[in-house]
């Protein structure tokens, strides 16, 4: 299933090169999409709409916290 995700990188624009970390980012994302594809075609065999769900998935994202945020 695995598609082309972006090249990672942090803060300063650098690149996250490491294998390991990609691997890892890749398996993630790979993961979140098949997670999220499935409960969306779930709401829409349940009749909820389609744009509803998006803003659902959309709202579901913009609602993570950053536990690592520098202060």
């Amino acid at each position: 299933m695995s598609k082309a995700w972006p090249i990672w990188l942090r803060d300063d624009s650098s690149v996250v090169s490491c294998t390991e970390k990609v691997k890892v980012m890749t398996e993630n994302f790979d993961e979140i999409k098949q997670i999220t594809q499935d409960a969306f075609e779930d709401g829409l065999l349940m009749e909820v709409s389609e744009a509803q769900m998006r803003e659902a998935l959309h709202a579901l994202v913009d609602s993570l916290i950053n536990p690592y945020n520098k202060i």
